[in-house]
């Protein structure tokens, strides 16, 4: 079985729509959509995403049914009871005395990097951004959605592998966001988010591809045959976003800090 994991156009977040630029992204996108052979499609249920999948929707003639957890990937942690986590996400904002609440995958480096838990497979789910916030909540109830979701398709989650309870040769498309693009590859990976949140630039309209071996008889894995592809934009002539990205040097002021 074959899954493309295609993020939504360059982001008017304020408005939960495309830019646009993302608009142009996504048109270009659809010119290949034919190529890419989407399958079986998917979609989350903001607005970004299903703006995006619309153009290749209709290039395509195909439908698209809308799963609530393919939406952006939502845990927060609660900065304000550690002073460890304030210096893990320093540009916070403030309401009043209180910090508000921070998406958790989006720490500065210098922490991630001092604090080895959050790169073990296991050891993310006890640490200090999971003890104050829903991570734990919000990832399992996204792997399980996701284990159901493949496990309707003929793959049942055993021990960290799937077991192939019918051979499928079809392909699924889902129509998301960044994070939560991460979080199900690290799932299917065996890895901790935080590496893939970290390591990771899967630039607006990026489309990405893992698909299952079974190179023993019953039992399946997922390997990455592309990591945010962008050809698309390259053939139309459209530079890449840089909505997946934060500043290249510190003193470009111009770019994302």
């Amino acid at each position: 079985m074959r899954i493309l994991l295609i993020r939504h156009g360059d982001p008017d977040y304020e408005h939960d729509t495309l830019t646009e630029k993302g608009h142009r992204e996504a048109a270009l996108l659809a010119e290949t959509a034919e190529k890419l052979g989407l399958g079986e499609c998917f979609m989350s249920p903001l607005g970004r995403a299903q703006h995006t999948a619309a153009y290749s929707l209709k290039k395509t003639g195909k439908t698209a049914r809308v799963l609530d957890w393919l939406r952006e990937f939502p845990a927060v942690t609660d900065i304000n009871f550690s002073e460890e986590l304030q210096k893990a996400y320093p540009d916070t904002e403030k309401e009043g005395d209180h910090f508000k609440k921070r998406i958790v995958w989006d720490m500065v480096p210098e922490y991630l990097s001092t604090h080895p838990e959050y790169w073990t497979v296991d050891g993310w789910r006890n640490s200090e951004v999971a003890k104050y916030g829903d991570l734990i909540e919000v990832y399992d109830n996204l792997t399980e959605n996701l284990d159901a979701f493949l496990a309707e398709k003929g793959y049942v989650r055993e021990n960290g592998h799937y077991r192939v309870d019918k051979e499928n040769k079809g392909t699924i498309t889902f129509f998301c966001h960044f994070g939560v693009t991460c979080a199900i590859l690290s799932h299917l990976w065996n890895v901790s988010p935080f590496i893939l949140w970290h390591s990771f630039g899967l630039a607006p309209t990026s489309v990405t591809e893992t698909v299952t071996e079974e190179r023993e008889q019953g039992i399946a894995g997922f390997r990455g045959l592309r990591i945010g592809d962008l050809s698309h934009l390259a053939l139309g002539g459209e530079e890449p976003s840089f909505a997946c990205r934060f500043c290249e040097v510190y003193s470009n002021t111009e770019q994302r800090h």
